[in-house]
């Protein structure tokens, strides 16, 4: 299904007045104007104000929501499939059965996870660019610039952060056009309180993934703390689940994690003849490889589900882009380079001056074209996949970088991101030795047998030691203590010095390919990275000229409002898709399916399936614009309520990442409805619909 092309294109980003509902909006960037003319209602600064500090990012790459003040958070149950993972035990599989919390002591505690809080955020562009010319064409070379912005970062980084005690970092808006400082309140004691069994979280699996109609409780509930008491929140989302109406305005608030709307035409070119081609090859092979691991046992199944349900997700989410990619309609709206253009960026693809921005990002491409898989898979480490290795090559640089001036380290490694790097590095989680073994053979597999694997181990000579695939991933996960948290502490502990001393498997390992790395690095980020960033700089100063302020930046992972309606759409073949279903359509789709897996709902569903009432809201889809990173994101109305949990989008949204279309494209979400009804008839669990105020 999800090769559907994805017609008719309209806009993209850079473009033209949005007419849709389009956009992931800052915050202090709403389209108030436009929301008004359009829907009549007037957004105002309380408004946001209030939704802003409502919304977390939930982890590294989630969204959620408070909705009482008793620091109670509502996510997606697969945005917490993870913590349930770690929580859960041969004989107590969590994912499977379920957990609710009947009081604040039996609530578990979520090793390593934080919750960020968006409290201040600031346009710094002129800070950042301080020295360097700014967004004109720039006197010095683009790695210079990037060095000197890099430094000016690193300060204003640890300046916020000193002056206002928050969790401060820099984000790059606009692919380099402007720079916002964020200050986030971070939330590190978070504990699990009410998931549901994952045969209704994720019911559908798969084959439902991307589509609808959908009948899924994607929700969970956690909980903050401070001082081992429950989080006093003043801002949060009161519950509403007394009727959303078809055509109703809606908002979405939360972490989109990355458009490419303002990609030039030669840059989409290149997401589609070597990006995704070469992200689907790991998927594809993963997804075999993990599949047949988890078919071999119950307890394999187990401990290899979140791994393979985030391969999947991955998967189906990277041929949906890929086929909006393949539609010649939506690389229309980009205008080329003529060939005299290409022409010149190829004989001049070392330099920049002279050169129109469009050129030069054609020749940052061509520099990347050679060096990307090795990249990907030597800095990006997707030749070592292993919880292993990660947390090897971690220490490593962690020991490496403190060293160093704070604006001399590597982005990750500065003061600021120290607390969350030790908290996810000391995180005491599962990590299983056979699933670490089966996934490190399988990526010293894939860069021993990918094309061009001369040059890409060239600098790491004699890698394999006479050894193959499996023997190294047996010796160097085997020969590991650090899956083991007191190790990992006395090695981050002892510094240089207990690395140097370490006789590890794996730390030795890490040391070994640290440095083909790091030289692979700065080489990319010079040659690619900062032309880029120069060029899509000159683009967006082009952009602002023209349009304003009144366009919104791609995606970054950071806090975004959507607007739109609830609003259902035609498929392909000219049906009618509502905008709602019902409970009772779940058990038609089962029954349908005839409840076999994973189209068989819990248990418990179909104990109580007499004490439902089949007319409640269950899922539903609105023209919110979101992408990967919106899953659990609060919908609200405009009342500034809680209605419901985005979830995903449908099949016509997985081009959201180089265009957005009203027409056919859906944000899908969980009725706030649904989750009050399997609290009173499922769980029966007044505790928590007393904290809702249901």
């Amino acid at each position: 299904m999800y090769y559907r092309l994805i017609l008719p294109l309209l806009i993209l980003i850079a473009t033209t007045t949005l007419h849709a509902d389009e956009g992931m909006w800052l915050f202090d960037a709403a389209p108030k104007q436009q929301i008004k003319e359009k829907y009549g209602f007037e957004l105002t600064d309380e408004w946001l104000a209030h939704v802003q500090k409502s919304t977390c990012r939930f982890g590294r790459g989630g969204s959620a929501s408070f909705v009482s003040s008793q620091g109670l958070i509502l996510t997606n149950h697969h945005v917490g499939a993870r913590q349930l993972h770690n929580l859960s035990t041969a004989d107590n599989n969590l994912l499977e059965k379920g957990f609710y919390a009947k009081t604040l002591a039996d609530e578990l505690k979520c090793s390593g996870l934080e919750i960020f809080v968006t409290m201040l955020s600031e346009d710094v562009t002129d800070r950042v660019n301080a020295g360097t010319g700014g967004l004109t064409p720039p006197a010095l070379a683009p790695e210079e610039s990037q060095k000197l912005r890099n430094a000016n970062i690193a300060a204003l980084e640890k300046e916020y952060t000193e002056k206002t005690g928050l969790r401060c970092e820099v984000i790059t808006l606009f692919q380099g056009g402007a720079y916002y400082l964020y200050g986030y309140k971070v939330y590190n004691d978070i504990r699990l309180v009410w998931a549901p069994e994952e045969s209704i979280g994720a019911f559908g699996g798969d084959p439902d993934n991307y589509e609808f109609p959908r009948y899924c409780v994607d929700a969970a509930f956690f909980r903050a703390y401070e001082e081992d008491k429950p989080a006093k929140i003043e801002h949060f989302l009161k519950w509403n689940d007394d009727g959303l109406k078809d055509g109703e305005l809606v908002f979405v608030s939360g972490f989109p994690g990355r458009t490419d709307r303002a990609f030039t035409r030669e840059h989409l070119e290149f997401q589609r003849d070597v990006f995704f081609p070469w992200r689907l090859q790991k998927l594809f092979r993963r997804e075999v490889i993990y599949s047949v691991f988890a078919s071999r046992s119950l307890e394999n199944q187990r401990r290899i589900a979140s791994d393979l349900g985030g391969t999947q997700n991955y998967r189906k989410r990277a041929m949906g882009q890929l086929a909006g990619l393949l539609t010649p309609a939506l690389l229309d709206t980009k205008t080329p380079m003529d060939s005299n253009q290409r022409k010149l960026a190829e004989e001049q693809r070392t330099q920049t001056t002279g050169l129109l921005p469009e050129q030069k990002i054609h020749a940052a491409l061509y520099a990347t074209s050679g060096v990307y898989i090795q990249h990907d898979l030597l800095e990006g480490a997707e030749a070592f996949n292993s919880r292993t290795f990660q947390i090897a090559r971690t220490l490593v640089r962690l020991a490496e970088e403190s060293q160093k001036t704070n604006s001399e380290r590597l982005k990750e490694y500065r003061n600021e991101a120290l607390e969350s790097l030790k908290a996810s590095l000391l995180a005491d989680t599962p990590i299983y030795e056979d699933v670490e073994i089966l996934k490190l053979t399988d990526s010293l597999t894939m860069l021993q047998t990918v094309e061009g694997y001369g040059f890409i181990a060239a600098p790491l000579p004699n890698l394999f030691h006479k050894e193959s695939p499996k023997d190294m991933a047996v010796r160097l996960i085997r020969g590991s203590k650090v899956r083991d948290v007191s190790e990992r502490k006395r090695l981050m502990d002892g510094g240089v010095e207990a690395i140097r001393a370490s006789d590890d498997s794996m730390i030795r390992f890490a040391v070994y390919v640290d440095r083909v790395a790091r030289i692979g690095r700065k080489r990319y980020e010079e040659n690619v990275e900062a032309p880029l960033t120069a060029a899509y700089a000159e683009l967006a100063k082009q952009r602002f000229e023209k349009y304003g302020r009144s366009v919104y930046p791609d995606a970054t992972l950071t806090l975004r409002l959507s607007y739109g309606t609830v609003k259902g759409y035609k498929d392909d073949d000219g049906n009618e898709i509502a905008p709602f279903t019902q409970i009772a359509g779940l058990f038609e789709r089962a029954a349908l399916q005839k409840f076999r897996p994973p189209f068989d709902p819990a248990q418990s569903w179909k104990d109580n399936q007499a004490n439902l009432d089949m007319t409640v809201p269950f899922n539903f889809v609105s023209t919110n614009d979101i992408i990967g990173g919106n899953s659990g994101s609060p919908v609200i109305n405009t009342r500034g309520e809680v209605v419901g949990c985005a979830f995903d989008g449908n099949a016509y949204s997985l081009a959201n990442n180089f265009v957005y279309t009203e027409e056919q494209s859906r944000c899908v979400s969980v009725c706030a409805a649904v989750i009050v009804e399997t609290l009173k008839k499922i769980n029966k669990d007044e505790r928590l619909l007393n904290e809702l105020g249901k």
